[in-house]
């Protein structure tokens, strides 16, 4: 029997204001408890996780011991922990939505042994707040009356150790229930866990800070900041326009100076401004931190300043002086901070002689965070001195008014500066990706695909789906060496003459089932993440590259989506969705598939499905796939057509392709030749997304996953309309059709990189590509700028995103709405689907970035070891294609590297090119123009840089201890780097890449031999729990268009 209770919650809303809500609240006299010592287990119903049977008491945490030691309840070895529900709304309420996110990943995660008990739901535990009892005792005593009922409901057969910091209920409940055993969280590692070193270094070192925050609130130093305003005022301010809300966003290139407030929420639509506020300097940002959720109030106009100009380098002091700021925007002060974004942080110790000149206490060390957006922490430890050479991640846990600096503790060590994979391991932190290997329990859902025990199409599945094995040509193209096939093609003529049309995508949800321990790891990871040298994947390889990848000649369910065309117009008459059965005829790479449709016939060798045919069998298999990739390719730029002619943007995106030999190691980087057939295949894909985007929507109005680009805010064009201007040519932005128009005409026939560039510039004035559900938006803001389409979705790349597993289940749930069939499955509310579109979205941009910053090392560790002055592999061509005050950007075509020139050094010299066009530091002045800029010497001589002007560079790397290493260039010559021979060019620029990746590989090696059995031991590792370090590493580079929208390359202080 249900009992009604009355509970009055105060909620916090995503953008951070507080509503006071009156539930009502049932209590019921059974609830899961998770246990295998349940006396009762019918009527506690358990689903999901129970703890394990051979552990010797259960832990239950007080809310504040699962505040401040939730890191160490993350410990494996640390079994049989009991979260109530108490605890953990303490921290949803006082912590913020990452440390709540995080301990409910902690609770889903099967490697862990730790429940959720629902205390408040259950008739025996639920207790009323007394009138005038704090928050705090009350939510104490809640869970010690709830700890008491779990022993007596396991009978009393296993002793439970309630962990709290709260000396008053030690001595009150300590000896209150025989079994039930109330100590401190120190007191329990103590007695329990003496040999766990890193807890107790872990606790100490949370302990340590906490005395210091104590400390230092009692010595009540002078105010470094203004305190912030009440919640309650901040509500008030953003409801009445005084006050704005915004994301902070720090410039890293000016860390100290520069910060901008992204509008959010009501405050966007209501204040009136167009662009960011400007939040400039330490003082106005009061002690917010990058990604913090921030309350600003704007300055008086006459106080309002411009974003600088000037190159910068990443320099920690404050050095503003002399920089040329742009005209004035809205600048404005954080009074307040909604919502502490705090995440893991690596950070370099001080050396030896930094430690010394940081005064007496050498307990107070103040480390430097790798991301230059975050200020120095500092923690409290005697480890400085041994852990200098090292990368080391920390957390901040407050930073006080009184306090210059936040203060923070040690949470380990992640290996050495410099090293390749602690520099690895340092950019998933970085990321917040965490890249476990799968546990034995998601690993236990997987289908079995052995030689003793091949996997087969069942009975069962025959009869449900359409089985195109017999009747459709069915072939993939794909990058050479592809494991994870997420997609065929197919394309027959009907018998009323009409063409069909078949796009083929891998049926990953019926092997992984909703809610299941394998789909919730997939759901937190959101994405496969691709580095430079390694890929980490969303789903394990058995199904990821086996029996989810539709490779050729094999048995495989698919989820297709089939059109009848019109056999002349290609106008489609009707469309079909539907689980299939398929069995791929040919795995075909790129350029072979281009040959064929060239009427290049010798490729034929390299297609392995060819090989063992007899002649006439040979032809007229040869002469089916011909036709097939011929018409393909017809309906493609059909389809291509109707979307140019509505404005589809044909963006500059990242076309490089890695190449690994056979031990896994990148052998070569090759700039990606584009073909039509690349063209082909993505328009069939684009195609398909969209139809499946229209019938979701159409059978889900309020719930549908989609894909949405809203256009482009037209200031962020003005770059791009003045380059252009410089070159003679018109940028009409009014539309995407006229941006598409105008980049199309926008070329140099002597300088085709002119028009790459301009590309490359618009990409960076879009907004991101987000997905979102469609209950959270008006239908007008579904569209897609880019692509030029109503309704978008992503629907073809089930293995590597998560995205897509959720638009697979939605549209089968349509299909058995159109049968009138029961869905089978639950779908995301709009709530839940919209936040799970804010993880989605989050780990994307993690993953584009990881990816970028691994290049980016593996480029630094090429040149690091290169003299610039003697060695001729560190010079090169480069384009001019932006002006600044102090120098210029280059774009070097040969690697694909973009980075700043100066044109003034440190010195105050400026850059002077004699009659030989080789440059020298004299001393002189700059003047900049729209378009150019003139270095003239004190002697009167003067050189002159254009937009899009060729110069000769010197490739170097600025080498920091407390950072990633940055490629930095360096004008030679005014003139382009020649090479008599473009042939030997060529020739040579492969060469180059092959040399950079082999001579990194080697030396990697080199560092690592005196470790070889440990380097063995992580190849088992990765083979075992299927990390793959995989050939098909840039599959991804297949959604260039999708990639292009969000733009990651540009390194330098804009």
């Amino acid at each position: 029997m249900l009992q009604k209770r009355e509970k009055v919650l105060l909620l916090r809303t995503f953008q951070g204001r507080t509503l006071r809500i009156v539930r009502e609240h049932y209590l019921r006299p059974c609830v899961p408890c998770h246990s295998p010592l349940c006396p009762q287990p019918a009527a506690c119903r358990h689903d999901g996780k129970l703890l394990s049977g051979d552990v010797t008491h259960y832990v239950i945490p007080d809310w504040k011991v699962v505040q401040d030691y939730l890191e160490i309840l993350e410990f494996p070895e640390l079994k049989g922990i009991i979260f109530m529900q108490t605890a953990c709304q303490a921290v949803q309420h006082q912590r913020g939505r990452r440390q709540y996110n995080k301990l409910r990943n902690l609770l889903k995660d099967a490697r862990h042994d730790c429940i959720l008990f629902a205390n408040e739901f259950q008739q025996s535990c639920y207790l009323p707040r007394e009138r005038g009892e704090s928050m705090e005792k009350w939510q104490t005593r809640s869970i010690y009356n709830a700890a008491v009922w779990y022993y007596h409901h396991c009978q009393d057969r296993m002793p439970i150790v309630m962990v709290t910091e709260d000396e008053e209920a030690i001595q009150q409940y300590g000896s209150e229930t025989e079994g039930v055993f109330v100590i401190s969280f120190k007191n329990y590692l103590d007695n329990f866990w003496p040999d766990l070193k890193a807890a107790h270094e872990l606790c100490d070192s949370i302990l340590q800070s906490r005395r210091e925050r104590e400390n230092e609130s009692q010595e009540g130093h002078g105010k470094e900041y203004p305190e912030h305003l009440p919640l309650e005022v901040l509500e008030a301010g953003i409801k009445s326009g005084r006050y704005i809300q915004g994301i902070l966003n720090v410039n890293k290139h000016r860390a100290q100076i520069e910060a901008f407030v992204r509008l959010q929420g009501a405050s966007s639509k209501d204040s009136g401004l167009v662009s960011d506020i400007l939040i400039h300097g330490m003082k106005a940002r009061n002690r917010s931190i990058h990604g913090d959720v921030v309350v600003v109030e704007l300055l008086a106009k006459n106080k309002w300043r411009g974003r600088t100009t000037a190159l910068c380098e990443n320099d920690s002091d404050d050095k503003a002086s002399g920089d040329s700021p742009s005209e004035p925007m809205a600048t404005g002060r954080v009074v307040g901070i909604l919502q502490k974004n705090w995440r893991d942080y690596v950070v370099t110790f001080p050396s030896k002689e930094e430690v010394q000149s940081q005064g007496k206490n050498a307990q107070k060390i103040l480390v430097t965070p790798w991301d230059y957006r975050i200020p120095k922490i500092r923690i409290s430890t005697q480890q400085a001195e041994a852990l200098q050479d090292f990368r080391v991640v920390v957390r901040i846990d407050s930073w006080e008014s009184t306090s210059v600096y936040p203060n923070g503790h040690f949470v380990r060590v992640l290996g050495k500066i410099g090293d390749l994979e602690g520099e690895i391991a340092t950019i998933l932190v970085e990321n917040s990706i965490s890249v476990v290997p799968f546990s034995e329990a998601q690993m236990c859902e997987m289908p079995v695909n052995t030689p003793e025990n091949p996997w087969k199409v069942s009975p069962e599945e025959e009869q449900e789906r359409r089985d195109l094995r017999k009747t459709h040509l069915v072939f993939s193209i794909d990058p050479k060496g592809c494991e994870d096939v997420d997609d065929t093609l197919s394309v027959r003529t009907l018998n009323n003459g009409n063409l069909e049309l078949g796009v083929h995508i891998a049926d990953v949800t019926h092997f992984v089932a909703l809610n299941s321990y394998i789909d919730i790891e997939a759901r937190t990871r959101a994405t496969t993440y691709y580095l430079a040298d390694r890929r980490y994947d969303m789903l394990p390889s058995i199904l990821s590259a086996d029996l989810c990848s539709l490779l050729g000649g094999v048995d495989r369910y698919a989820v297709s989506v089939m059109w009848e065309l019109d056999k002349t117009s290609y106008e489609i008459k009707k469309v079909w969705y539907g689980r299939t059965i398929i069995r791929s005829a040919y795995k075909l790479f790129y350029e072979a598939a281009q040959e064929l449709l060239d009427g290049n016939f010798s490729v034929v060798d390299d297609i392995p499905e060819f090989k063992d045919l007899d002649e006439k069998s040979r032809q007229d298999k040869l002469e089916e796939l011909v036709w097939a990739i011929g018409k393909l390719t017809d309906i493609a730029r059909h389809v291509r057509a109707k979307r140019d002619g509505c404005g589809a943007l044909e963006l500059e995106g990242v076309e490089v392709r890695v190449q690994l030999d056979e031990k896994k190691n990148i052998h070569d980087l090759i700039p990606k030749q584009p073909l039509e057939v690349h063209e082909t295949v993505a328009e069939c894909m684009i195609l398909a997304n969209h139809w499946v985007a229209k019938k979701i929507w159409e059978s889900f109005p309020h719930q549908a996953l989609l894909r949405q680009h809203p256009p482009p805010h037209q200031e962020f064009f003005s770059e791009l309309r003045e380059c252009a201007k410089a070159k003679g040519f018109f940028i009409d932005t009014r539309s995407n059709k006229t941006l598409a128009d105008s980049l199309d005409n926008a070329n140099d026939p002597n300088d085709p990189i002119v028009n790459r560039l301009l590309r490359s510039m618009a990409t960076q004035a879009m907004s991101n590509a987000l997905y979102f559900s469609t209950g959270s938006c008006a239908e007008e803001e579904f569209h897609h700028y880019g692509l030029a389409l109503d309704k978008y979705t992503h629907f073809t790349s089930p293995i590597r995103r998560y995205s897509d597993i959720v638009v697979h289940r939605l549209l089968m749930a349509a299909i058995s709405k159109d049968k009138k069939m029961e869905i089978k499955e639950n779908l995301f509310s709009n709530k839940d689907l919209e936040e799970l579109c804010r993880h989605i979205n989050n780990r994307n941009r993690a993953a584009q970035h990881s990816q970028k910053q691994s290049t980016e090392l593996f480029q630094c560790m090429y040149f690091k070891d290169k003299d610039p002055e003697t060695d001729e592999r560190c010079i090169s061509d480069g384009v001019i294609y932006s002006i600044r005050t102090n120098g210029v950007l280059v774009f070097i075509p040969r690697f694909g590297i973009k980075g700043a020139a100066y044109l003034k050094n440190k010195d105050g010299f400026v850059i002077s090119c004699g009659p030989d066009s080789h440059s020298e530091w004299k001393p002189g002045s700059l003047q900049r123009f729209q378009n150019k800029i003139t270095s003239t010497t004190t002697g009167g001589e003067s050189v002159t840089f254009h937009l899009f002007d060729h110069v000769t560079v010197r490739i170097f790397v600025q080498a920091s201890r407390c950072h990633s290493d940055t490629i930095r260039l360096e004008i030679v010559s005014n003139k382009p780097y020649m090479i008599p021979n473009t042939e030997l060019f060529h020739q040579n620029s492969l060469l180059l890449k092959n040399e950079l990746v082999k001579e990194v590989t080697r030396s990697v090696e080199a560092a690592q031999l005196a470790q070889e059995v440990k380097v063995n031991l992580i190849q088992e590792e990765y083979q075992e729990y299927c990390q793959t370090k995989g050939r098909s590493l840039y599959t991804l580079l297949e959604e260039i268009r999708d990639l292009a929208l969000l733009d990651v390359s540009n390194n330098y202080g804009i």
